[in-house]
């Protein structure tokens, strides 16, 4: 059973990264004309940064010379975690528009560098992941109770 629980902690942690990932593109579609901030300039595209979760094995019996999975003491088995929000550093679009309030003496603006198609299709292959995940612990939660009803026959 310990072996269902993990699958589900691992889907878990990928459903959270997800929704992060799909809360931060949406602020960047909801900033897609943003041409003041408070930090000054254009809304700059937000991305998130994804690292695998590592579980360090604190038992007290760990032999180092036994090669099985369960052996080593550094071994990712904890899915997925965000370790940052970052702005990305592409240039900014440059659009003319000489009657726009932020407008530069040449009649140009700095706009986001957003792209809304490339936001959407991220959106799309976040949401698949998230119900990948979805669907991976329903799936474990079917097989756990197989599990338990074969124990009862």
């Amino acid at each position: 059973m310990a072996g269902m629980y993990d699958s589900i902690e691992v889907s878990a942690s990928g459903l959270s990264a997800e929704r992060l990932a799909m809360d931060v593109i949406a602020n960047n579609l909801a900033n897609v004309n943003t041409t003041r901030t408070p930090e000054g300039g254009a809304f700059k595209r937000q991305l998130v940064v994804f690292a695998q979760k590592q579980e360090q094995t604190s038992d007290p019996d760990f032999n180092p010379l036994d090669n099985s999975d369960d052996a080593d003491p550094g071994k990712s088995r904890d899915g997925v975690q965000a370790v940052g929000i970052v702005s990305d550093p592409g240039p900014d679009r440059m659009v003319y528009d000489p009657t726009h309030p932020d407008a530069d003496a040449n009649g140009y603006v700095h706009m986001p560098n957003i792209d809304v198609v490339k936001e959407m299709v991220d959106m799309i292959a976040a949401s698949r992941a998230y119900q990948a995940n979805v669907t991976a612990i329903s799936e474990s939660r079917n097989i756990g109770n197989a599990a338990l009803n074969l124990l009862k026959s």
